[in-house]
């Protein structure tokens, strides 16, 4: 069936050429012998071949073609009066009585080409009379090519600007106006011909609408190439009338083709200055067509019309486009529900590279994408499918790549979000990627949104993933990770004190959630922080009436409290008792009495309660009593209560060596230089002199124990006490 079909047009096809060369032959003598009346006789016969509905649109080309080289060799005869001794005014009427409308009208677009030619009309009013008449024509292949002929021998004569057509009656308007008419009458016999012929099989019918798309563009070819159209123009009415008429179509291929031609015909300035005009018109074609297409072969361009001058980037801004691009896209993946996920993100990667390439600074737009990329992604497993998590990294790579400062992404709020679709093991390796670029650049993350943002980037690192408990972990490795991230508590750093205190808040909020394994680790840089921050405020009362409560020494010290209170828990009583002793220094340079004696409070509970080895012990009470000699806060009824303690738990210790070394480091509590109210000789005394007491026990112990007395050790040692003391007229000789 279909080998007859060709057959038949093969068949179709020669009897046409057949016909136009012998009209043709005989056109050709009477041109040579000057004889006008027979010339059109015969170049009317030979163009009624084209009047033929029975050739597919490729077979009808051929013909046409034919046709279309004698007609060339027929407009040389008529612009030569000379010949045919009839003038162009004449000839124009004189072709209008052939007896068939479709040669009539080949036969006055080709005097038409010579009328404009000669001058002697102004060409806006011939092309407007040839452009109306060609309506007469209204099957779907032979207007096609009518008006692609006509299109062809018009354009080079059109009233453009530079051109010999241009004058005071005829402007750049008539010709646009012109090409539109023709381009919008072309685009509906285009169109039409999808409803020719009902026993073709759709598939055969787009094919051969496909075959003659290019007659259709052409005309946008044609509208790009005229001088005269500046933005205004193209912007006011050019572009609005072509889209018009590509909604307005409502036909799938007529859509797409004419979206990509405008997209590939007109300049990239002329785009970006009309993108609004542009993408409004995507959510008004047919939902088949492929728009995505359409939009990244649209941002492929802006991108290179951004890379080919830095002048033009403050344009991209002032018209906005990438909102404009992202809103489009976004509704272009709304529409297309079946989408897979790849494609998506696929085009949520353009979106990102045009972005980047575009307005490099502004990375609230970048964060839109990836925030875009996640509402996509939202309520799906992790990825499994490699060629989705391959386009996953390639989103998250992008900006890292572009900024070559992986610290920017503390600013994208999206950018974990993202992260979280990614295994636990890829995460993992991207914190510990985060921290050692912000370690390398000394980079300080000054705010307490930056700190949220890199605590969601590398919370991987900070708590238990789900189905990835610590336990799992190599140990060294836990501990690698856990230090870098205790070093990178220490890179975060504000001036300003009220912004500092919500930093400290943030990294408190984040680090409990780690568990027993790592608050250790974490704990003691989040502590030190604070202490810093605490002692630019000394002096601050924080009676200060506002909204917010500010940043102030006894609100740190709150926060302290509860952080160390929780270390103490882990348990970890030795780290939680040397920061309780740290804090009680920093409130005694801050002069607050009733928190400095909070902390040692607790500090002693702990070393009442959960501090049983003698050796951490010896360590503790030392380090309680060597802070509390640099004390100088306390009123009297305070401190003799805390040295008393102190020297309690001095006298108590498990051995005796440990008991004096103790006792007579009490000595200092009792008479401090700087310190007017302290000075207390007598009772130093009697610490030196309790101490003596325990070293002669121990003696005793010793000799009754080995037999023989022990080392002299401790007694040299509380000479030197009393010495010293002497030295200072402490004591006397």
């Amino acid at each position: 069936m279909i080998s007859n079909i060709a057959e038949d047009e093969d068949k179709w096809l020669a009897e046409g050429i057949a016909g136009i060369q012998h009209n043709a032959f005989y056109m050709h003598r009477s041109l040579d012998s000057n004889n006008l009346r027979e010339a059109l006789k015969y170049s009317a016969q030979m163009l009624s071949e084209l009047r033929t509905s029975r050739l597919s649109p490729h077979k009808y080309y051929e013909l046409y073609m034919r046709a279309f080289d004698e007609l060339r060799k027929l407009e040389i005869f008529f612009k030569d009066e000379s010949k045919h001794g009839c003038s162009i005014i004449d000839l124009y009427e004189l072709v209008q009585h052939a007896g068939n409308i479709l040669p009539r009208l080949y036969l006055l677009c080709t005097v038409g080409s010579v009328y404009i030619k000669s001058k002697e009309a102004p060409a806006k009013d011939v092309l407007k009379d040839l452009v109306e008449m060609c309506r007469g024509v209204q099957h779907p292949i032979r207007g096609l090519f009518l008006r692609s002929y006509l299109s062809q021998v018009s354009r080079d004569k059109l009233p453009d600007i530079g051109s010999d057509y241009e004058g005071d009656a005829d402007t750049v308007m008539d010709a646009v106006e012109f090409v539109l008419q023709n381009f919008t009458e072309m685009n509906k016999l285009w169109v039409r011909m999808q409803h020719q012929g009902p026993g073709r099989a759709k598939e055969k019918q787009e094919k051969e609408r496909s075959e003659l798309r290019d007659l259709v563009g052409k005309n946008l070819h044609v509208l790009s190439q005229i001088e005269g159209i500046d933005l205004e123009m193209y912007k006011d009415t050019v572009l609005p009338r072509v889209l018009e008429q590509v909604v307005n179509c409502k036909d799938e291929l007529a859509q797409y083709y004419l979206m990509d031609c405008i997209i590939q015909v007109f300049p990239d300035e002329y785009h970006l200055q009309t993108l609004e005009t542009l993408l409004g018109a995507c959510p008004q074609l047919q939902p088949t067509v492929d728009i995505k297409t359409v939009l990244s072969q649209l941002m492929e361009r802006l991108s290179n019309y951004a890379a080919s001058s830095a002048e033009v980037l403050p344009d991209f801004l002032q018209v906005e486009a990438f909102a404009k691009l992202s809103s489009a896209i976004g509704k272009v993946i709304e529409a297309q529900v079946d989408m897979p996920v790849v494609g998506a993100i696929t085009l949520y990667v353009s979106l990102l590279t045009f972005t980047l390439r575009v307005h490099p600074d502004r990375l609230d737009y970048v964060d839109q994408v990836l925030g875009a990329c996640v509402k996509k992604l939202c309520g799906k497993p992790k990825l499994e499918d490699s060629k989705a998590t391959k386009q996953i990294v390639a989103l998250l790579s992008a900006p890292l790549e572009k900024y070559n400062d992986i610290v920017t992404a503390l600013t994208l709020s999206n950018y974990p979000r993202v992260m979280d679709h990614l295994d636990n093991g890829t995460n993992k390796i991207m914190a510990m990627v985060i921290i050692q670029s912000i370690m390398k650049n000394s980079t300080c993350i000054s705010t307490a949104d930056k700190v949220e943002a890199l605590f969601e980037l590398i919370k991987g690192l900070i708590k238990d993933l789900d189905g990835f408990p610590v336990d799992e972990l190599d140990e060294e490795d836990f501990k690698d990770e856990q230090n870098s991230v205790a070093r990178l508590i220490h890179m975060f750093y504000n001036d300003d004190p009220e912004e500092m205190l919500k930093i400290i808040c943030t990294v408190k909020k984040h680090i409990m959630t780690g568990g027993s394994r790592r608050l250790p680790f974490t704990v003691p840089p989040l502590i030190f922080s604070a202490l810093r921050l605490v002692r630019r405020l000394q002096g601050q009362e924080g009676d200060v009436v506002g909204e917010e409560e500010p940043a102030t020494p006894k609100k740190i010290f709150q926060l302290l409290n509860q952080t160390i209170e929780a270390l103490s828990f882990v348990p970890s009583p030795e780290l939680a008792l040397r920061l309780y002793l740290q804090c009680a220094e920093a409130a005694n340079d801050c002069d607050l009495e009733p928190v400095a004696y909070e902390f040692f409070t607790q500090a002693f509970i702990l070393y009442e309660e959960e501090i049983a080895d003698s050796k951490a012990q010896v360590t503790a009470i030392h380090l309680i009593i060597g802070t509390l000699q640099r004390m100088n806060v306390f009123g009297v009824e305070n401190r003799d209560t805390l040295t008393h303690k102190a020297t309690g738990y001095s006298a108590k210790l498990l051995k005796k060596p440990d008991q004096c070394r103790a006792v007579y480091a009490c000595s200092h509590l009792f008479w401090v230089d700087d310190q007017d109210g302290i000075k207390d000789g007598e009772r130093v005394m009697l610490c030196l002199k309790r101490a003596l007491r325990i070293a002669n026990a121990a003696q005793q112990m010793a000799t009754v124990a080995r037999g023989s007395s022990g080392p002299v050790t401790l007694f040299v040692e509380i000479l030197n006490k009393f010495v010293a003391w002497i030295f200072t007229r402490l004591l006397p000789c």
